[in-house]
């Protein structure tokens, strides 16, 4: 992987925003931290960042809150379009002060997209001024939550997570899969919502978007990706696709 990835020499910023963006390929940031809170965002492709020795995923709508002062690094190992937004130290203590998971509603994506275009980074004129605004309060009432695709605290789930992260296109059941590691479905799905916090349905979907992600990234053609991830046809897994990212494959493809 490149170590190419280029972090700003500022000290301090004008206002509560201070916006990046950025498109690169293959690229690794390596540890720093700062006195202010960073909305970590990225609207083509997925971003791992490890915050404080925790690891989290940032696919498109979802970003991830790291607080001031919290050491991180992050690397991407594709096609990346970057926004992200400093948040002043004042703001950010309105946010959680633990990193966590941050969705990105379509009024926020939007802003950020208009001032990576224009390449708008310290907003001093009153039109941006408004929008730095809306952004600022759209991130701070934001939907908070873990990592995007969390491991759970037991040997006996990872062990069956592990299995499906080698084989997403595992069409097993929720039963099947809880007989595999000797539970009942009941018991396997109570593991997930205190281990996961989500069911292993979600959970597994979450890990086909992943997975697909890096597939279009990649070049790989939607029949193929569809048959990888275990869908019937390729129309099953483009409603999947649009569910969860609100565009189609190809539409996500040619927005990089």
């Amino acid at each position: 992987m490149a170590r190419h990835g280029e972090i700003p020499l500022i000290d301090s910023f004008d206002g509560d925003l201070y916006l990046r963006h950025e498109q690169f390929t293959a690229a690794e940031w390596q540890a720093h931290a700062h006195a202010w809170g960073q909305f970590n965002f990225v609207s083509h492709g997925v971003m791992h960042v490890e915050i404080n020795g925790e690891r989290f995923l940032s696919p498109p709508q979802h970003a991830i809150w790291v607080p001031p002062y919290a050491e991180h690094f992050s690397y991407a190992l594709g096609d990346t379009v970057y926004r992200s937004a400093y948040v002043s130290l004042a703001r950010s203590r309105a946010m959680p002060v633990h990193a966590c998971t941050v969705s990105v509603s379509p009024v926020l994506r939007a802003i950020l997209d208009d001032f990576a275009v224009r390449d708008v980074r310290s907003p001093q004129a009153p039109a941006d001024l408004r929008m730095a605004q809306v952004a600022l309060d759209q991130i701070l009432n934001a939907e908070h939550g873990a990592t995007y695709l969390p491991f759970g605290a037991s040997a006996e789930l990872n062990q069956l997570l592990e299995q499906l992260h080698r084989a997403p296109g595992d069409q097993r059941t929720t039963a099947e899969l809880a007989a595999g590691a000797h539970m009942t479905a009941r018991t396997l799905e109570r593991r997930c919502m205190k281990e996961l916090g989500m069911p292993l349905n979600e959970w597994r979907q979450r890990l086909k978007l992943l997975r697909a992600i890096d597939e279009l990234d990649g070049g790989a053609q939607v029949q193929q990706i569809a048959h990888t991830l275990g869908y019937a046809t390729p129309s099953a897994f483009i409603v999947m696709f649009k569910r969860m990212t609100g565009t189609t494959p190809e539409q996500y493809r040619l927005s990089r």
